[in-house]
């Protein structure tokens, strides 16, 4: 019984607070991104956000999105190219394109997120 009690404790100090919204999130659902900058000057420390607001997090978000344009484009070349430089357009590309800049997505939001873990 003693050992479930400080086990309870013990999570309980685990809990973080999120800076944006002020929802606390236990071990391995909270995210640490560095501060953004004010004013030209970098503020050093970090920024702990819930996983909500972690996916939303603005800066990742649009590295993301930067990723997946340029690794989405190149693969779309690589695996329709043919279709599309042949203006064979079949009904099967309304899917297959736009997952294939998802996927890139995913995996650098995921890259990031995993990497500011704590």
């Amino acid at each position: 019984m003693a050992e479930s009690l400080e086990t309870g404790s013990q999570d309980a100090r685990e809990l973080t607070t999120c800076d944006r919204c002020g929802r606390e999130s236990g071990k391995g659902w909270s995210f640490a991104f560095k501060k953004p900058l004010v004013d030209g000057v970098e503020d050093i420390g970090m920024v702990v956000k819930c996983s909500r607001c972690a996916i939303r997090h603005r800066p990742m978000v649009r590295r993301s999105l930067s990723v997946a344009l340029v690794v989405g484009s190149m693969l779309t070349l690589l695996n329709q190219g043919d279709i599309l430089f042949a203006r064979d357009w079949v009904m099967a590309m309304y899917w297959k394109i736009p997952l294939t800049y998802c996927v890139p997505f995913c995996v650098a939001s995921y890259g990031a997120l995993s990497n500011g873990r704590r």
